[in-house]
């Protein structure tokens, strides 16, 4: 007959399972606390575990710095301001040329508008920040701002994907795909040096080894089709790139004469091979340095 079991079995038992408890506590994931969404305007979603860091202070460009690309901030600003109305607005990609202030407008257009919302105590416009790297985790940040009485700009800085890359798939079915879809108080913006997205040599590759190559290369090219609104951002002429340079020196307070600034300006576009707003802001922190001026901060 078998033998009743004894107490001392219990107690190890017991202990067994208490250490397994233990283990399994240890490495489980830290459980998400409770979102402030009041805590700031900025957050930069992090993951593991994913949660929203606040942002206290965005490092910004005034909206009227941002010279050379009137016709898309127009754009991007009416689409962002009704969006913050709760209109119907477009995901929108920001594409093109380097340095020529795509991050810098998005960044600016939050502010612009939040700045003009009619309640500051009501509902406002939050930027989030999601890397490149953490897209496959969308849907678990859209899942916790879905609930929130504000409204959210998703922002990706310097979107693409390699060749061997298929998180992309990820972004199309949270941008309009799925059951649930993009949540209404939820809008994605992201910035691109392509206007696809994807390299060509992924979707020539995908061409050449397809049974059907027109349907392999739409499933690439479909996913900048996500984004409603497509901005381009073009190298500027030598004319906007001193326009650029000439209002960094008076919003800051610069002294010095355009006689002065303008030919080494162009030296220092000319040394980097490149006119853009990135460059004329390189070289306005270089001369304010040399005259010990200090810049305002944004």
């Amino acid at each position: 007959m078998p033998q009743e079991p004894r107490d001392a079995d219990y107690a190890t038992l017991t202990a067994l399972l208490a250490r397994i408890a233990d283990a399994l506590e240890r490495t489980a994931p830290p459980r998400a606390g409770t979102v402030d969404f009041d805590a700031a305007d900025a957050f930069v979603w992090a993951t593991e575990p994913t949660r929203f860091e606040p942002v206290p202070r965005v490092n910004r460009v005034e909206m009227d710095l941002l010279q050379g690309i009137d016709r898309v901030r127009d754009q991007l600003v009416e689409n962002t301001t009704r969006f913050a109305r709760g209109l119907a607005a477009n995901n929108a990609l920001l594409w093109g040329a380097r340095g020529m202030g795509k991050s810098s407008l998005v960044k600016a257009a939050h502010a612009h508008v939040n700045h003009g919302l009619a309640d500051p105590a009501g509902p406002r416009l939050k930027l989030v920040e999601i890397h490149r790297e953490d897209i496959e985790t969308l849907p678990a940040l859209m899942a916790e701002v879905r609930v929130s009485r504000h409204r959210f700009i998703v922002f990706c800085d310097d979107l693409s994907f390699d060749s061997d890359d298929t998180s992309y798939k990820s972004l199309k079915a949270v941008l309009e795909g799925g059951i649930e879809g993009r949540p209404d108080n939820v809008i994605f913006y992201a910035t691109s040096n392509r206007r696809h997205l994807l390299p060509r040599d992924m979707m020539e590759n995908e061409r050449s080894t397809a049974i059907n190559p027109g349907e392999a290369v739409e499933e690439k090219v479909s996913l900048s089709d996500r984004f409603g609104l497509w901005l381009g951002f073009h190298k500027c002429s030598q004319d906007e790139y001193l326009a650029m340079v000439e209002g960094y020196v008076t919003h800051h307070g610069i002294p010095v004469e355009e006689r002065v600034w303008r030919p080494e300006a162009l030296e220092w576009a000319t040394t980097r091979g490149a006119r853009s707003g990135r460059t004329a802001w390189q070289y306005v922190q270089d001369l304010a340095g040399r005259l010990g001026v200090h810049l305002k901060p944004a």
